[in-house]
């Protein structure tokens, strides 16, 4: 039997986006949509592949149209499909959003009564892939419900503390019935993470901690070798044990932030891969998110390298 190792191997939310047409409106009064691929994990594993890395998911989806759809759009993008798998019952995730630019997007996610993505099991999990995986992608929603939590935690198993074990600290609070809950899974996911990824308010739940360096050093206190704490419109903080990067945003006209966040991730995959020092790293990771905030989906907008620094070029920061 083969075995099949990727430079990148993601684990957690896949589905489809219905995003508006029209923009500085309600749904209410929205009257046509557009239908992407969506979800983070998904997000991030064609970002990874958009820079010619090999990349895979381990998921679920609906055994139902938009299932097939989300199977095909991962395909067609790049993204290795073999541990994605379909559940029987539960329907394939839709989510909407609404969108005001430049900061206002709110999200309504339909993942009821479950999503199949959180009945990826132990069994599902592949375990020579995870371990010989170059980057291993989590998010904190995973824990969120079983048998996902019980699936990473045989992952982490398999893998150990390997370089470039990632954590997306990624906190959605209608996934959670308690802060708490989200608060102890993350200090159980970043004690067998080596990368960790968040907002403010997400290094909040994680480490109890909305002071940039204050988070980053929490979070290197947890054991983590790059702690990256994204502070919205003041840039991006960096930091490993001996190092602190400190990078403005990439300015742009926003169209929609949803996706900004993956494509950060899939370019910090990028430069992890590709050895890169810690500020071209950030600095590229940063441009990555502008071009696809510049965007109105998610997944079909990550860019490629010459995008990324053309953008970066045009910025003066090339």
């Amino acid at each position: 039997m083969t075995t099949q190792s990727f430079d990148v191997l993601c684990i957690g939310r896949v589905g489809v986006d219905l995003y508006p047409m029209q923009t500085g409106v309600g749904l209410e009064e929205v009257k046509t949509f557009g239908k992407f691929l969506g979800g983070s994990a998904g997000n991030v594993a064609v970002a990874a592949a958009r820079y010619g890395h090999s990349a895979a998911i381990i998921s679920r989806t609906g055994d139902d149209p938009f299932g097939r759809f989300v199977a095909q759009a991962l395909a067609d993008l790049g993204v290795a499909t073999t541990f994605l798998g379909i559940d029987p019952w539960l329907p394939t995730p839709v989510t909407f959003c609404e969108i005001f630019p430049p900061d206002h997007f709110p999200l309504y996610f339909y993942r009821y009564p479950q999503a199949p993505d959180l009945r990826v099991g132990p069994e599902q999990i592949p375990p020579l892939a995870v371990a010989d995986s170059r980057v291993f992608w989590t998010t904190l929603t995973g824990l969120s419900a079983e048998p996902s939590r019980s699936a990473h935690a045989t992952a982490w198993g398999e893998r150990g503390r390997k370089a470039h074990t990632v954590l997306d600290l990624d906190y959605r609070p209608m996934f959670w019935v308690h802060e708490s809950d989200a608060t102890r899974a993350a200090g159980e996911a970043l004690a067998c993470s080596t990368v960790a990824i968040g907002n403010l308010d997400e290094c909040r739940i994680a480490v109890g901690e909305t002071q940039p360096d204050r988070a980053a050093h929490a979070l290197l206190d947890h054991g983590v070798d790059l702690a990256i704490v994204k502070q919205g419109p003041r840039g991006v903080l960096a930091m490993t044990a001996d190092e602190r990067v400190e990078c403005p945003p990439v300015p742009v006209e926003v169209v929609n932030g949803l996706g900004a966040g993956d494509a950060f991730g899939g370019a910090v995959c990028h430069g992890l891969l590709n050895g890169w020092g810690l500020r071209e790293t950030i600095e590229f990771a940063s441009a990555a998110g502008a071009h696809v905030a510049a965007r109105l989906e998610c997944a079909t907008a990550m860019p490629d390298e010459p995008e990324v620094r053309a953008l970066l070029h045009q910025a003066g920061r090339a």
